[in-house]
This record gives structure tokens, sequence and C-alpha cells, in this order.
């Protein structure tokens, strides 16, 4: 009996039939028609929208090109929204973001009761915005009897302040609440990252006469790399789309102190019932997301994949 040595042939794999894709097809159609109809349609309709002057009654017919685009680009009160959202993501770059890394260093590795201080710094994030809105709002009351800290500050013997009706404060007050919001998020992001470093490394630095500040800068910091990035990332995006937190606390104001390009889509589109600005704006919002989520990508996405903590 001749019985052939020698490694297996692999089978033919069998040809790709129509039926193959018909099935692939079934199976992706309602989240197609889903992802369709509420995004992709409404995307549409509003780069449509966009070119007519169009109060949000009957059919779009007048048709005025670009108009709507010029007058975004010129018109102040935009430029003043945008600069705003600029000024949150800078805030968040150098204030919340790295009181967010501290505490979760803080928190994850050696702070006694740290258990119980997770809780109490992720606790904010679970409230919704409007929530959180309204019961900062009710602490930045200008009347000591009502609001918490104007009580505090006159005990103190200061002067009460109007927090959300001074021009020059109103955003730092915003940010305030936003921070207090959000850094909860990017704390657990944070130790999520902590918990993928091993203890050896630091225990190996320690040994070597390592300070626990350079043990943070030269080796936490940097093997969070691609943590780091994402909570960038979000940060941006989340300041160029905010609305909620702002919108119940000052409605843009005063005198559009406080404006962001949410609520100044939110004013023109749906208040003044000028849609097709309004639809015009929400189109500039979508390149200014878009364009930097894609110089993201260029950039940072690719070295998210080297090596085992993002270096």
């Amino acid at each position: 009996m001749n019985i052939s040595m020698g490694t297996p042939t692999s089978q033919p794999s069998k040809p790709v039939t129509s039926r193959y894709f018909i099935t692939i097809l079934l199976f992706l159609a309602p989240a197609l028609f889903v992802f369709s109809m509420f995004l992709i349609y409404p995307m549409v309709q509003s780069v449509y929208y966009s070119f007519f002057r169009w109060k949000g009654f009957g059919p779009a017919t007048d048709f005025i090109a670009l108009n709507n685009y010029f007058r975004i680009l010129s018109d102040e009160n935009f430029l003043r929204a945008l600069q705003n959202c600029l000024l949150i993501i800078f805030l968040s770059l150098i204030i919340q973001l790295p009181l967010a890394l501290l505490l979760a260093i803080m928190v994850g590795r050696s702070l006694p009761g740290r258990a119980f201080f997770r809780i109490v710094f992720f606790l904010p994030y679970v409230l919704s915005e409007v929530i959180t809105a309204v019961i900062w709002r009710a602490l930045y009351h200008p009347d000591p009897h009502y609001g918490l800290i104007n009580a505090i500050m006159v005990n103190l013997g200061l002067e009460p302040v109007s927090w959300l009706a001074n021009l020059d404060i109103v955003m730092p007050a915003v940010f305030v609440v936003l921070t207090w919001k959000y850094f909860g998020f990017h704390m657990l992001l944070y130790m999520a990252g902590l918990q993928n470093i091993p203890a050896e490394l630091e225990d190996a630095a320690k040994i070597d006469g390592a300070s626990r500040s350079q043990t943070i800068w030269y080796i936490i910091i940097p093997l969070l790399r691609s943590t780091i990035r994402l909570t960038v990332y979000l940060s941006v995006l989340g300041s160029l789309q905010l609305f909620g937190v702002v919108w119940i606390l000052t409605e843009g104001g005063p005198a559009g102190a406080s404006e962001t390009m949410a609520t100044y889509l939110y004013r023109f589109g749906f208040i003044r019932f000028s849609l097709g600005y309004g639809s015009a704006v929400a189109v500039v919002m979508f390149i200014i997301c878009i364009t930097f989520s894609l110089i993201y990508q260029y950039v940072f996405k690719e070295q998210d994949y080297i090596g085992g903590y993002g270096v």
C-alpha cells in the first residue's frame, strides 16, 4: 500500500455566489435603512436647504446660492460663537484634561479611600446636561438668599457677583460647569489606561532612584499617549458641538457673550425660523468637525496601533 507523505493540500475555496451577497444585503438592510433615514438623508437635506432663503413652511423656492455662507463668515455673532468654542477647547486642554489626569493618577494608585473618590468624581458625569445646568444656575443665582456661591461670598465679606450676567466672567463660569460635568469621564478613561501599565515599571523606576514626579513624567505619561490623544479628540469635538449646558445656563447671553455654534444654530434655525440659514450653519459646523476628525485620523490614528501602549 502506497501512503503518500507530505503536507496536505488546502481545499479549494468555494466560489462566491449571488446568494451569498443577497444574504449579506438582507442582514445589512435594516441598519442601512436606519442610517440613511436618520443621518444621510437629513445631511443631504440640510445641504440642499442651505442654498435657499427658507422659513420652514412650504417648499424652498427662494434660491440664493452661497449667500447664506457669505453671511455666516461675515456675521460677528457667529465669529464670536466660534471664538467661544475655541476658548473652551483651549481651557479644556490646559485645565480640564490635566486635572483629570492628575486625579486619575491619585485615585487609581495610592490615594487612601480611592474607591469612594472614584464614585464622587465620576458622579457628575452620570447627571444629564439639563440637570447639571439647572443645578449650577441655582448655585450661580445673583441673590445671596438663593444662590449658594454668592451666599458664601457675602459671609466672607465679599460682594455678590452676577456670574451669568457679566460679559467678562460668563465664559469662565460656564467652563467651571463643564469641567465639573466632564472631568470625571476623562478621569475614567485615564484610569483605564493606567490599568494597562504594569506596576513593575514604576517599581523599577523607584529602585533606580526616580522620584514620583519623574515616574509620572517619564513613564506614566508616555505610556498614556494614546489615551491622552483620545481624550483630546473627544474634548475638541464636544467643545465644537456644545449646546445643552450653555443653553440652559445662559441661552447664549448676555449679549451673545456665551454663544456657541450650536446655540447660534438653534437661535436662527428654530427660534427665528431661518431654517435655510440654520442649515448653512449646520453644514459649516459639520465641515469644521469632519476636517478636525480627518486631520486627527491622518496624524495620530496610525500611531495608536504601534506598540502595546501607543508608543
